[in-house]
C-alpha cells in the first residue's frame, strides 16, 4: 500500500508566509527559509510554496523566495502562484522548485497543462483547484478565489488528468483557515473521479481530521498551514498517531 504524504503549506506575501481564514485576514506567520528548514528536520513529506498575491500582480512567484527554501529542503518542494508561461515555470524550476503548480493560468489556457508535461513530465505538474459549495455542486474559483464560478470542480479535475497533471491540489474555500475539518466530501467526490494522486487541503485543525481525510476523503496526501506553522502539531507526533489508525505513513523514528 502507498504510503500517505503530510505536506506543509508555505502561502507566501511580500516575503514573508501568511495565514488566514477562507482566504481572508492574513497574518503573519514566520519567514519562509527558517519554516522551511524546520519542516525539513521534523519530517514532513513535503513543501508546497504559494506566493498568493502573484496572479493579482501580474507577476511570478518570487524567485529569491524559492530559491532561499529550496537551499534548505532534502525534500520535494511544489511552488505556485503566477505561472502562466513555460517561461515563468523554467525561472522556478531553476530557482529549486521540484514540482509547478498552476491554477489561474490552467483554467484559461488548459493547453498550458499539457505543455508543462511534455517539458518536466506528469509528476511536476500539479493543478490547483480551489473550490467552494455551491447547491448541489462544487465550482472552482480563480485568481486567488476573487473570480467566481469558472467551472465544476469534479469535470475540471477530470479535463486536468487527461492534460497531463500529475496531481491534484484540492483546496476546500469553505473550509480554508477553520480548523474544522478537512471538505472530506469535496475530496471523496475529486478523488473518486480521477486516477492520479488528490492532495487535500483546507481545514486542518487536529490529528483526527487528517485520519478522516486519508480515510473517508480518500485522499493520497493532506495539506496543511497554520496548524503546522505554530508548532501546534509535531510532524513526527501526527504521523505516529496515524500510523497507528492502520493509515501507512513514511516514519523517520
Amino acid at each position: 500500500m502507498l504510503t500517505k504524504r503530510l505536506i506543509a503549506c508555505l502561502d507566501v506575501r511580500s516575503g514573508r508566509v501568511v495565514k488566514g481564514v477562507n482566504f481572508t485576514g492574513l497574518r503573519d506567520a514566520g519567514d519562509p527559509a527558517e519554516l522551511a528548514a524546520r519542516y525539513n528536520r521534523d519530517g514532513i513529506d513535503e513543501l508546497v510554496v504559494l506566493d498568493i498575491s502573484a496572479t493579482l500582480e501580474g507577476r511570478r512567484a518570487t524567485l529569491e523566495t524559492i530559491a532561499a527554501v529550496s537551499r534548505t529542503l532534502f525534500i520535494p518542494l511544489t511552488v505556485g502562484g503566477g505561472i502562466r508561461s513555460i517561461d515563468d515555470a523554467r525561472a522556478v524550476v531553476d530557482a529549486g522548485a521540484d514540482k509547478i503548480a498552476i491554477n489561474s493560468a490552467a483554467l484559461a489556457d488548459p493547453p498550458l497543462i499539457t505543455q508543462l508535461a511534455q517539458l518536466y513530465g506528469s509528476q511536476a505538474v500539479v493543478v490547483s483547484i480551489d473550490a467552494r459549495r455551491r447547491g448541489d455542486r462544487f465550482e472552482v474559483l480563480s485568481r486567488g478565489a476573487t473570480a467566481h464560478g469558472c467551472a465544476d470542480a469534479i469535470a475540471w479535475a477530470r479535463e486536468a488528468e487527461s492534460r497531463g497533471a500529475g496531481e491534484i491540489l484540492l483546496t476546500s474555500i469553505d473550509s480554508d483557515g477553520t480548523r474544522a475539518g478537512f471538505d472530506c466530501d469535496l475530496t471523496a467526490a475529486v478523488s473518486a473521479a480521477v486516477n492520479i494522486p488528490v492532495i487535500a487541503s483546507g481545514g486542518a485543525g487536529e490529528p483526527a481530521h487528517f485520519a478522516e481525510v486519508f480515510g473517508r476523503g480518500r485522499a493520497d496526501a493532506a495539506l496543511a498551514a497554520s496548524v503546522f506553522h505554530y508548532a501546534e502539531r509535531s510532524v513526527g507526533d501526527l504521523k505516529h498517531f496515524l500510523a497507528a489508525r492502520g493509515i501507512p505513513m513514511r516514519l523517520n523514528w
